[in-house]
């Protein structure tokens, strides 16, 4: 009889043995999963049209193609810092990421206002053609590495208007002394026009327009400047947009933050902000016609194109904005200016005689109705 006892005790000590290895192994997925939720800051109001949306739709996107090992909280301009501070929250790791755009952190580095976009400079096709072709990422990826931060461009505006205007616009004498919110180069070479810059984010605009304390503003196209509501307080719709011909949105993240989730995860995380890229730059096209339609036809918006002596008279300074930044900046602001030019001056040839010339030819052909 003992030894059936021990018999049967050994038999159950194996059989324990196996069912805690058994245990074992079906929680250790669980264990190495090494969920992590971060936080993203952004720049915009919670929900707004554009990146407001475009943020909480990525974190979505990343939680669900990583099976829940990352997901993301994303905190609108003000939850968490102000939207002005996204830049330093991420920097010092208050945030792990953030949606924004790249030319509110010029008191950085000149020259990120590059990373968004240039007056005059190139489209967004261009744009992203030079980041991911012509060494602009890897000059990108030099100056933020600096900050401890990697930048990844998830979407872009495409051509922006000109602004809201509370007088007719009849030459570039008309800029003297007006008090204008417009971010990054484009405001800077109006201030060589005497114009008053500001820069505020989107949710002090209205208010500021309101109240008066500015004259004028751009923010971005049609469809986000009626959900803004600036039709209510100004009252001329100026176009073209020289000093936004792209504008590219970013979703940055806290490098070492980045460099420590497993590599499947990194490669999600940047399959998503390029996935954002096609999206919300489709989304704002698809947009703009029935936005616009909107202001003109419901609200009386007057649409009033920029006179030929400012845009020339506006040209003339932003190449002189460009030339001071280039002779005054550090070797990485030569190198990416350099980089830039070079690229956009190719493109341009190419442009010409594909792009714009069937734009041209289809305002002729164009029949079908």
């Amino acid at each position: 009889m003992a030894k059936i006892k021990r018999r049967n005790f050994a038999k159950a000590a194996v059989g324990g043995a196996a069912a805690t290895a058994a245990l074992t192994t079906v929680a250790a997925p669980a264990i190495s999963q090494n969920r992590q939720e971060w936080r993203m800051v952004t720049s915009w109001p919670k929900m707004f049209p554009g990146g407001g949306v475009a943020a909480v739709r990525f974190a979505e996107k990343i939680s669900d193609a990583t099976g829940g090992r990352l997901t993301i909280k994303v905190f609108a301009a003000g939850e968490l810092v102000p939207a002005f501070e996204a830049f330093d929250a991420v920097q010092r790791g208050t945030a792990d990421c953030m949606h924004s755009t790249p030319y509110y952190w010029q008191n950085k580095s000149k020259v990120l206002s590059v990373f968004t976009t240039v007056p005059f400079g190139m489209t967004n096709n261009e744009s992203v053609a030079w980041l991911r072709y012509g060494g602009g990422q890897a000059l990108w990826d030099e100056i933020y590495g600096k900050f401890g931060l990697k930048g990844f461009h998830a979407g872009s505006t495409s051509v922006q208007m000109a602004g809201w205007f509370n007088k007719e616009i009849k030459s570039a004498a008309d800029f003297q002394g007006l008090k204008m919110r417009i971010p990054g180069l484009g405001g800077e070479a109006l201030r060589k026009l005497g114009a008053t810059i500001v820069n505020l984010p989107v949710g002090e605009i209205f208010g500021a327009l309101q109240s008066g304390a500015i004259d004028a503003t751009e923010w971005v196209g049609p469809w986000q400047d009626l959900a803004a509501g600036f039709y209510k307080v100004a009252k001329y719709y100026y176009w073209p947009g020289m000093h936004e011909p792209a504008t590219l949105n970013e979703i940055t993240v806290n490098k070492a933050k980045f460099d420590a989730l497993p590599k499947d995860v990194q490669q999600i995380f940047a399959w998503g902000c390029g996935d954002e890229q096609s999206q919300l730059t489709a989304e704002n096209d698809a947009s703009n016609s029935g936005a616009l339609e909107v202001l003109i036809k419901q609200h009386n918006v007057q649409l009033k194109k920029l006179p030929d002596e400012f845009i020339k008279a506006y040209g003339k300074a932003v190449a002189e904005v460009m030339k001071e930044m280039r002779d005054s900046g550090d070797e990485i602001t030569k190198k990416t200016l350099d980089s830039y030019y070079k690229f956009q001056r190719e493109q341009m040839a190419w442009t010409r005689i594909g792009l714009q010339e069937y734009l041209n030819a289809r305002l002729i052909g164009f029949q079908f109705t």
